[in-house]
């Protein structure tokens, strides 16, 4: 079975019992899982909206990132999705989620999925402030 259960680009609402559940495997002892959500405020500036992107081959380059985790942590069982289109304040915009023999390895490796697919897959994020200026994140980077 492939321990890569789900993994996707969605412009509808995220769901963390989805989540959880793609990665329960009888074979872990830990299992973690991260949220990361819309926030009020960032660069001490507040967030009015803001809205993700994605360029066409970020589901190609999801699964690259997921592949390379599940082959150097002794992964059971991996999850990630994240959301593009316009987000709320509070709105769930990715979560991850890795199931491994320990804890350790666990964390290790859920650790590298959220900032490996924040540092490769091409998703990018523009956020409007309060004061109407607005910044584009990972478009650059």
């Amino acid at each position: 079975m492939d321990v890569i259960r789900l993994l996707g680009i969605r412009d509808t609402s995220l769901s963390v019992d989805e989540v959880l559940a793609a990665v329960g495997d009888h074979a872990a002892g830990g299992t973690t899982i991260f949220v990361g959500s819309v926030r009020e405020q960032d660069h001490g500036k507040p967030v009015t909206r803001l809205s993700y992107s994605a360029h066409p081959s970020a589901a190609d380059e999801l699964r690259r990132v997921a592949e390379k985790v599940a082959a150097d942590f002794p992964v059971t069982a991996l999850a990630a999705v994240h959301r593009v289109g316009d987000l709320e304040l509070g709105d769930i915009a990715v979560i991850v989620a890795v199931a491994c023999p320990h804890r350790d390895e666990a964390f290790r490796a859920s650790r590298r999925l959220i900032d490996d697919l924040k540092a490769e897959v091409p998703i990018w994020k523009h956020q409007v402030f309060a004061d109407g200026s607005s910044e584009w994140v990972g478009a650059c980077e």
